[in-house]
């Protein structure tokens, strides 16, 4: 047992409070993260109601985090991984292009044309500007803007 603000807290109840926080991590946290710690905290939770002595609390925790992280993760991963899909903004990567605004990233300036469609544009290296009326090909799209060469 150990204190904590005055109240006496058991261990079976500390794995458990520790049990609760890494189920909020999970919960609050878009990928797996402390999923494994879970486990740990459930079994060293188990070790501490059979009577286990601390430190045999403590190895089983990491024992069972490890043992679960090592395990399962490669499964998860390959049974969550999203597989990403092809959109039509894909189809303006290596178009050529028309410059409709001078592309200068030192003034943070420059927009192309692609389908009717007027682009936020960047140059793939910031010392080169292209001119009104150039032809430009997109290299990549990054968030709104597209980085020409």
């Amino acid at each position: 047992m150990f204190v904590v603000d005055g109240f006496s807290i058991g261990f079976p109840m500390f794995w458990i409070g520790l049990f609760i926080i890494f189920v909020i991590a999970e919960a609050a946290t878009a990928g797996l993260v402390s999923i494994w710690f879970c486990g740990g905290a459930l079994c060293a939770f188990a070790a501490a109601k059979a009577g286990a002595p601390l430190y045999v609390q403590i190895i089983v925790f990491f024992i069972v985090s490890v043992a679960l992280f090592v395990f399962t993760r490669p499964f998860v991963k390959k049974v969550l991984k999203q597989k990403s899909e092809p959109t039509n903004l894909d189809r303006i990567l290596t178009q050529s292009v028309i410059v409709t605004e001078k592309i200068d990233n030192y003034a943070e300036t420059g927009a192309i044309k692609y389908d009717g469609k007027i682009w936020t544009a960047r140059s793939a290296d910031p010392s080169v500007t292209f001119e009104k009326g150039d032809f430009v090909t997109v290299e990549r799209i990054e968030g709104v803007k597209v980085i020409v060469k």
